[in-house]
């Protein structure tokens, strides 16, 4: 069963192919019917099966409602809309296309001569001709009809889009699309396209009539005459086309379209070409799951969705599953497809475009398990036409579904050791649900519908289906007994493993359906599992990322948004650019220097508060440099915090360490900036500030403070949430903070690094102040640098944008700084301190996420 040579003689002995199944009756009570229309071919057999030909039992495909329409429809109306923004503001883009096509136009000059009309009807007349001809001819009144309403629906889309825009008090789009041939009102867009669009779309599609093709090619040739001649604006004719074609999409969605899979007599002759004889042909029965809707999937073709499946017994009396997936139906299975990939990030997804490349991997598949001795559904052969792909299962090998309400902790080991071989040999399942849990007719642990799974798989998809399979049992027969038989199975090391990827967005939603589902049993089943780990590996664990949209993604989206308003809106690069090209370039350069320094200083700070093992100094400067550009998206001081924490995790500290380091950071930094003011205001005697210092309002805001603290803790359950979960995380958190503190050699070089950063910080105001030649001494103009920002942070925007750059200028007019200078100063500082900070921190940043750091 493993090799080629059994594979190619399967056809020759079918109950041999597979030692763990029996045959069983095509005709019998689990979902045949005989009672459909039959449609027979010329020879057909009588009931009884004898006769000269093939007995078929089938009917025809019926009208199908193809998603792939609904999301053509959508794509129309983003290109009207994009059209529609790139008129308003974007016009010399549109202007200059139109220029270029009439300049290159010069060869039909001639059609000038002729009315818009003439052309635009001709061309009309024309394409519904051909086309309602063809569909007539072939007796499709239906169609025909259909697309007759869509040809006036499309003309009325195009009107009332023109009478809305038309209707609006801003002119600047409607400007953009009246053209010579139409005007404002009803008449703004040309209504050619609109109708023609629809016409054409709901009496495709055009790779089945060939005259519906003919008439795109006239509608786009037209399109370009009107367009070359300046009868029509190209975005005019844009818009009105996407609105048509958007309108035809959507009513052939909703009427359906005949399904031009393969059927009948044509089946039977494609099942000859692959050697299989037909003797009689017999559809199973839609089952209704109660909603008027069919069954989307069952184990006689493992879980193909979307098929239809027949009963086949040859001339020779060998008996298989017919399995026949139209183009059609695939499409939905294609946009699950396309969602999954768009919704999980870090977990590769498959794509098949085509029905065609569908079945083959399926088959691929199901070969693939045969070759590593797992029981699966013995595949004969593949066959495919246009519209249809047809995969061919022996009869006798098709799995049972498996009782869920009767399995026990034995069944569980046996499907954990069914996934594991398969995982071991880099096959992965991808969507374990249960309806997959078959089993074969000797009661056989089973696991089918493996048309989504891969092989060469990755370790995240590998962890993916163990935790769909784990999830599943813990629903189904609990979470103890579940634990126990992936112990057994699977060991104590891999099982830990899987805790990051324990997500409800890793859980089928099938699974989440059942009865016995309960929201806490992702929870219980980490903290069964963590419980089995060391303390310090589940405190370093994090969840894996698998959500593209998870809070995190959402979150880090939204700060990059705000950074981009910020700077669009805040940065003025008129005065930037006077302040700068005023300025003297070498303390312009002496400027960045320090602030560069700045960036050393902080390294310095933190470095020497990580363990000498877990210290990557490359790193530690990478991450202060990083922090540059998490301050545009968060108030000062907050970015690079949130930065540092993130670069400890992933150095390996657990959380309550990590914070404690950071918290150290910030302790340090504080106290030298602190303890800088203090000895620099004593020695140089300024006092210039302060009434600028909060004492009072400090003081109402700790009295404030404490009294919601009192209040709260007279609560008895909010003070037994204190007492029991956070005192005992603040202890732990205070303790390894003094722990940190109470080293003196990495304390005393943390305050030097800080220090450092202080000074060099300062310094580079100073030489802001020389760029512009203004002479100052260095140490008062550190003191009022520090000062003044330190109240311009305080306001609550990202960098303190704007109160940092108010206070800076005040600060420095006040101590007899002329205004000009101060501003430009400022405004020099503000580039090398804020502005050039946020490129060089999103590479730093990158290059940090690259190897992992944050």
């Amino acid at each position: 069963m493993t090799t080629e040579q059994d594979q190619s003689t399967t056809e020759d002995r079918p109950s041999e192919a597979s030692s763990f199944t029996s045959d069983r009756p095509i005709a019998s009570g689990d979902g045949r019917s005989a009672d459909y229309p039959v449609e027979q071919s010329d020879s057909s057999m009588n009931s009884s099966g004898k006769g000269s030909g093939p007995y078929i039992d089938d009917i025809a495909p019926r009208r199908t409602r193809d998603f792939g329409d609904l999301t053509r429809a959508g794509l129309s109306l983003l290109m009207a809309a994009v059209v529609m923004v790139f008129a308003v503001y974007l016009g010399g883009m549109t202007r200059g296309v139109e220029s270029d096509a009439h300049t290159a136009a010069t060869a039909i000059n001639w059609l000038a001569d002729f009315p818009s009309t003439v052309l635009t009807q001709l061309a009309t007349i024309v394409i519904v001709v051909i086309v309602l001809a063809q569909l007539l001819i072939a007796r499709e009144w239906l169609q025909a009809a259909v697309s007759a309403l869509a040809m006036f629906a499309g003309y009325g889309v195009a009107a009332a889009i023109s009478i809305l825009i038309s209707g609006l008090h801003d002119y600047t789009l409607a400007l953009a699309l009246v053209s010579a041939a139409t005007s404002f009102g009803s008449a703004l867009l040309p209504s050619i396209y609109g109708g023609m669009a629809a016409f054409l779309t709901a009496a495709g599609p055009r790779r089945t009539r060939s005259t519906v093709k003919w008439g795109w090619n006239i509608l786009y040739a037209t399109a370009a005459v009107m367009v070359v001649l300046s009868w029509h604006s190209v975005t005019g004719m844009l818009v009105s086309m996407a609105a048509g074609r958007a309108m035809g999409m959507l009513i052939r969605f909703l009427i359906g379209t005949q399904n031009k899979g393969v059927w009948g007599d044509e089946l039977v002759a494609t099942l000859h070409s692959i050697g299989l004889d037909t003797a009689s042909l017999i559809r199973h029965q839609e089952l209704d799951d109660g909603k008027g809707k069919s069954l989307a999937a069952t184990l006689d073709d493992d879980l193909t969705e979307g098929s239809r499946i027949y009963d086949l017994e040859t001339t020779d009396n060998r008996r298989f599953i017919v399995s026949v997936i139209d183009a059609q139906t695939h499409t939905a299975g294609y946009l699950k497809q396309l969602w999954d990939w768009a919704r999980f990030t870090s977990v590769s997804i498959r794509r098949d475009r085509s029905v065609r490349d569908a079945v083959q991997h399926h088959f691929a598949m199901l070969l693939g398990l045969h070759s590593i001795n797992l029981p699966a559904p013995i595949v004969y052969g593949i066959a495919d036409t246009d519209e249809s792909a047809i995969l061919v299962l022996d009869a006798h090998t098709i799995e049972m579904p498996a009782n869920l309400n009767t399995l026990t902790k034995a069944d569980a080991v046996a499907y954990m050791r069914y996934l594991s071989v398969a995982n071991r040999r880099g096959y992965t399942h991808r969507r374990i649900t249960p309806d997959t849990l078959a089993r074969l007719e000797d009661g056989t642990a089973v696991i089918a519908g493996w048309l989504n799974g891969d092989n060469a798989s990755a370790s995240a998809n590998t962890a993916l289906d163990k935790v769909q399979l784990l999830t599943l049992f813990a629903a189904l027969i609990g979470v103890e007994p579940t634990i126990e038989a992936a112990r057994e199975t699977w060991g104590d090391a891999t099982l830990t493993s899987l805790v990051p990827f324990i997500q409800k967005v890793a859980v089928p939603s099938p699974t989440r359906a059942l009865d016995t589902w309960d929201k806490q049993l992702l929870t219980a089943l980490r903290s069964r599992i963590n419980a089995m780990a060391d303390e310090d590996v589940v405190e370093s664990t994090e969840p894996a990322t698998l959500a593209r949209f998870s809070w995190r993604s959402m979150l880090t989206m939204l700060l990059v948004i705000v950074a981009v308003v910020v700077v669009f809106t805040q940065l003025n690069p008129e005065e930037i650019i006077t302040a700068l090209s005023n300025a003297s370039p070498l303390m312009a350069v002496v400027t960045l220097l320090f602030g560069v320094c700045g960036w050393i200083g902080s390294s310095i700070s933190l470095g020497s508060l990580i363990d000498r093992d877990k210290r990557d100094n490359t790193g530690v400067f990478m991450s202060q440099v990083a922090g540059g550009f998490a301050t545009v998206s968060m108030p000062a001081g907050v970015g690079p915090s949130f930065v540092n924490l993130q670069f400890l995790r992933k150095s390996g500290y657990r959380n309550t360490q990590a914070t404690a380091i950071m918290s150290a950071v910030l302790v340090v930094y504080y106290a030298v900036y602190f303890s800088m003011l203090v000895l620099i205001g004593l020695f140089t005697g300024r006092s210039t500030f302060s009434g600028s210092i909060p004492t009072n309002t400090l003081v109402i805001v700790l009295g404030a403070v404490v009294v919601v603290i009192s209040v709260a803790m007279m609560i008895p359950p909010l003070r037994h949430l204190v007492t029991r979960r956070l005192v005992p995380l603040a202890k732990t958190y205070i303790n390894q903070l003094l722990d940190v503190l109470s080293q003196p050699r990495q304390l005393t070089i943390s305050c030097l690094g800080a220090l450092f950063q202080n000074v060099t910080t300062g310094l580079a105001f100073w030489s802001a102040l020389q760029a512009f030649g203004h002479t100052s001494n260095p140490i008062e103009t550190t003191f009022v640098f520090m000062l003044a920002y330190a109240l311009g942070s305080a306001v609550p925007t990202p960098g303190g944008l704007g109160g940092v750059e108010a206070a800076l200028t005040f600060a420095f007019v006040a101590v007899g700084v002329p205004q000009g200078v101060a501003l430009s100063a400022t405004l020099l500082h503000r580039v090398v301190f804020y502005w050039l900070r946020i490129p060089l921190g999103a590479a730093a940043m990158k290059w940090l996420d690259k190897h992992n750091l944050v």
